[in-house]
Parts: structure tokens; C-alpha cells; sequence
């Protein structure tokens, strides 16, 4: 994997610069408070495959960020409607699971390290594993306040679109990590999802990092603020 531009001032890489795992863990890391966004699209902007899945569309390359940003991470937030069409099993990092529906999805009832996060209006009971954050929607910033002070303070979501989409309009979000894999799905309008949906936002990015490898490309971007 190769550096096309890079802007961190302590990464001490420069555009050419063959990386080594050590350096891509130095990309991802964050010294304090950190609301990170993961995701991978095709080439035609599409955030899943045919099978509506984003496991289908990463390459090698995307694999490799996205395990050294869960290196980096404290916690995965992670919307329920992502968590069952990805089927997320058990991880090495504890994740919380933001849905209005009384319980975890499937894959993820019993698993230990996991939360609930819902509303009072799904009916659920609060308790060690079940945060109620909000009335009739999850209040987010309550939420990843009460997750920075109970879990940690490195936040990786990884979708779906409608909870990033939230968190991006609601201004939480310290960076975009986004991998373009080089393929192509089409469809109709709709088939896809993109990479956000619902909330409309009007952000702009500055670009802190671009890496390359067998034609994926790896970017980091943060809000300007």
C-alpha cells in the first residue's frame, strides 16, 4: 500500500511512501475523543453488492484499513439494520447497537460485550446491557457520551447510512474513512444504498490522507470546522 497524499503532521510518511502495518496503525490512531465513520463503496458509489452486503464489495486492501482502524477503536457503534444484513458475530471491541426495537438483533442476542442502545417508546427494561437513550428516537449525543464514559472514547461506526447520515447532521462526526473498491454493481435507483441516507447534510471535508493499493483507495477526511 502506497501513500498518494497524506496531512498528518506526526505520521512521518510522504506521498510515495511504501507503508508498512506499523504506519497504517499510525494513520488511524487518535491520542483523545474520536467519532470515526468507516465505509466502503464501488466505484459507482454503491455502499453494497448485489447480494446487499458491503462484505462483497471490500478488496484485500479495504480489509487491511478496516482492521487497523478496529486496532485503534475503544467501541463499535453500529445501526441494527447493519448489524443483521452484515450478520455481525462476536468481536474483539464491544459494540453497541442503536435500533428502536426492544432486542439485539440475532446475530448479536447473548453475545457478551454487546448494548443495546434503544427508546422508552420500544418497551424495553434498562439494565447493564440495555441503555434506554431517548423517548420515541435514541437521543445520540446522550449516547455517545454515556458510551465514551462507560466504554471509551475511540468510536468506530460503521453504518448503516441512516445512523451515519444522523451523526453527520447532528455534527459528531471527527472523520470519514472511505474506501472506493474498483467495481461497478448498477441497478436501479434504490438498489443500493448510498453512503449516507435520510438526514440531508451539507458538510465539507478536508482531505488528511489517500492511499492506494491494486486500485482501491483508502481516503480519511475530516469536517471543516
Amino acid at each position: 500500500m502506497r501513500v498518494l497524499t497524506c496531512d498528518h503532521a506526526a505520521a512521518r510518511v510522504s506521498p510515495g511512501d511504501e507503508l508498512t502495518s506499523d504506519d497504517l496503525d499510525a494513520l488511524y490512531a487518535a491520542a483523545g475523543p474520536l467519532l470515526r465513520l468507516n465505509f466502503v463503496t464501488t466505484l459507482d458509489g454503491a455502499a453494497t453488492g448485489p447480494d446487499g452486503r458491503s462484505g462483497t464489495i471490500n478488496s484485500a486492501a479495504d480489509h487491511r484499513g478496516f482492521t487497523a482502524m478496529r486496532r485503534a477503536a475503544d467501541v463499535l457503534l453500529v445501526g441494527a439494520g447493519t448489524v443483521r444484513a452484515e450478520e455481525y458475530g462476536p468481536a474483539r471491541l464491544p459494540v453497541v447497537v442503536v435500533s428502536g426495537h426492544p432486542e439485539l438483533p440475532d446475530s448479536v442476542r447473548g453475545q457478551e460485550g454487546v448494548v443495546l442502545a434503544t427508546t422508552a417508546a420500544s418497551g424495553a427494561t434498562a439494565s447493564e446491557s440495555v441503555w434506554i437513550c431517548g423517548q420515541d428516537g435514541v437521543d445520540l449525543p446522550r449516547l455517545l457520551g454515556r458510551v465514551r464514559r462507560e466504554i471509551g472514547p475511540h468510536v468506530l461506526s460503521e453504518g448503516g447510512p441512516t445512523l451515519a447520515a444522523e451523526l453527520v447532521a447532528l455534527g459528531l462526526v471527527d472523520e470519514l474513512a472511505l474506501s472506493w473498491t474498483p467495481n461497478l454493481v448498477g441497478g436501479a435507483r434504490g438498489d443500493h444504498p448510498r453512503l449516507l441516507d435520510g438526514a440531508d447534510v451539507d458538510v465539507d471535508l478536508t482531505c488528511r490522507h489517500l492511499l492506494e493499493e491494486d486500485g482501491t483507495l483508502l481516503g480519511l477526511w475530516c469536517p471543516v470546522r
